[in-house]
């Protein structure tokens, strides 16, 4: 199986990218995105999956509808995913979300299979917690806008990573392949990539994802390009290297089996002791690239 699907490679329908359970050969993650010209507009059904609308660029007003009523939600969105944290919408399994866009711009959608039914509801940026992770060139910026413990969802778990150019992050690398109650959780990931250009030259960086001896013994070393997917179904995963003078951007979605939504991880033996540096190290100045916005008053 190809676990590295350069951008253009995972296209279906009008989707640029198009990760189901199906595709990926797993039994939970979806990953689509989504590009609309101004006036655009798009429907789908949700299914038996649960889904959250991330505008990566621009903004879109969002309908859910099903057997219980009709939600729609403004989202206000940014510029491009360097700029700042985004609104986001919830649609529960089951409806019919349709995606419209005043201004034109790529939205993620981001899924998971599920079970419960929750309601459908606006994420406010404002509400999203950006946390500073590692230091030195380990140092990256999360934005957990549905991290397990931030916002509710049946199974699906996704947050943003940035890592600034020239450093590491998913590092030291970590699993979740393993049922661990209390120590770890099986989760297959996805992850999506931005890289920044730098005057008009496209940016790069690395992945790795190296077997862990348990599951599909996973091995990955990919050269990531913007709009580049990497499916990680198991294995030890990381470092994503940001190559200097480019800045990485990705989007993380998770889900699994395990009956607790929760993201426990498993440190690679041979690397975890970098944990232990942190301390001695300040976190590096150009970061956050940008917080989230103050809650209104």
């Amino acid at each position: 199986m190809t676990h590295h699907l350069p951008a253009g490679t995972a296209h279906a329908g009008p989707y640029l990218v198009d990760v189901s359970p199906e595709t990926a050969g797993w039994g939970y993650s979806s990953l689509r995105v989504l590009e609309l010209p101004p006036g655009g507009t798009h429907t789908f059904d949700t299914g038996e999956s649960e889904w959250i609308v991330l505008p990566l660029s621009g903004g879109c007003t969002v309908g859910c509808a099903d057997d219980f009523g009709h939600d729609t939600f403004e989202l206000t969105g940014r510029t491009q995913v360097f700029a700042g944290v985004s609104d986001f919408a919830y649609l529960p399994r089951d409806a019919r979300a349709t995606v419209t866009s005043a201004g034109g711009g790529r939205f993620a959608l981001t899924g998971a299979r599920c079970t419960r039914r929750l309601p459908a509801r606006h994420g406010p940026a404002s509400s999203v917690p950006v946390e500073l992770r590692g230091t030195g060139n380990c140092s990256r910026q999360v934005n957990n806008f549905a991290a397990a413990g931030v916002f509710e969802c049946d199974r699906l778990i996704a947050v943003e990573v940035i890592t600034p150019g020239g450093n590491w992050s998913s590092f030291p690398p970590h699993k979740h392949d393993e049922h661990r109650p209390g120590e770890e959780s099986v989760l297959e990931e996805i992850y999506y990539f931005a890289i920044a250009g730098h005057d008009g030259v496209p940016g790069l960086g690395y992945q790795r994802v190296s077997p862990s001896g348990h599951g599909k013994g996973t091995d990955v070393l990919a050269e990531v390009r913007d709009g580049d997917v990497v499916l990680i179904p198991d294995g030890w995963h990381g470092p994503s290297m940001a190559v200097p003078g480019h800045h990485m951007y990705y989007l993380n979605v998770m889900a699994g089996p395990d009956a607790e939504r929760a993201w426990l991880i498993s440190d690679h033996p041979d690397h975890a002791w970098i944990r232990d540096t942190w301390p001695e190290q300040p976190v590096d100045p150009r970061l956050p690239l940008y917080t989230a916005p103050e809650r209104p008053a």
